[in-house]
């Protein structure tokens, strides 16, 4: 019988993301599913603690095993920033054209664009609390470039590739990004048990 778990977000391009890459290993159940429409806090200062707090929210309050993600754009020249404010780096709109332009903005002139894409995801099941992390490193384009993807995709070039996250497509990043290696440690991990 295949694991049900609930992905415990509200961003339709993770959902999609995460279900191409899980394909038909693990019945995913979204917030929608299990009648969760309020919006969890994120207030840790960490990826790992954002990740955390949103499965723990899940379970402790609609008793499901669960996973949540929190990923992060961490820039060396700008101390590692946006990281854990990555969605709402300009602002709380979480507006991912408006992201980027401070991105740019705050990189102009800077020959050092060096960042990484960092995601966690923490998983409760049975009673006991995982977590998984990938990280892709790469560094940040002078423009916009390419139209598929979301949030930074346009801007991020990851290390041995011409192309960035946008101009790659879907198919290439679900097998290379941060969500895609911290996806496959946590089906790795169900899988086994």
């Amino acid at each position: 019988m295949k694991k049900k778990l609930v992905f415990a977000t509200n961003n339709i391009h993770k959902l999609k993301e995460i279900s191409a890459i899980i394909g038909d290993k693990i019945d995913i159940l979204t917030l929608k599913d299990i009648g969760c429409f309020e919006d969890i806090p994120e207030t840790a200062d960490t990826i790992e603690g954002n990740a955390l707090i949103k499965a723990l929210y899940i379970k402790n309050k609609y008793g499901y095993d669960c996973f949540a993600d929190d990923t992060g754009l961490e820039i060396k020249s700008l101390d590692n920033r946006p990281g854990v404010y990555s969605a709402r780096y300009a602002g709380e709109e979480h507006d991912a054209e408006k992201n980027m332009c401070k991105v740019l903005s705050e990189l102009q002139g800077i020959t050092d664009r060096s960042a990484r894409f960092k995601t966690c995801f923490a998983l409760i099941y049975e009673n006991e609390t995982h977590t998984f992390e990938g990280i892709v490193n790469g560094r940040i384009t002078e423009n916009k470039r390419g139209e598929s993807g979301f949030g930074y995709d346009p801007i991020f070039l990851p290390e041995g590739y011409d192309k960035t996250f946008a101009e790659m497509g879907d198919e290439i990043k679900n097998k290379i990004s941060h969500r895609a290696i911290a996806s496959q440690k946590l089906i790795n991990f169900l899988i086994k048990r």
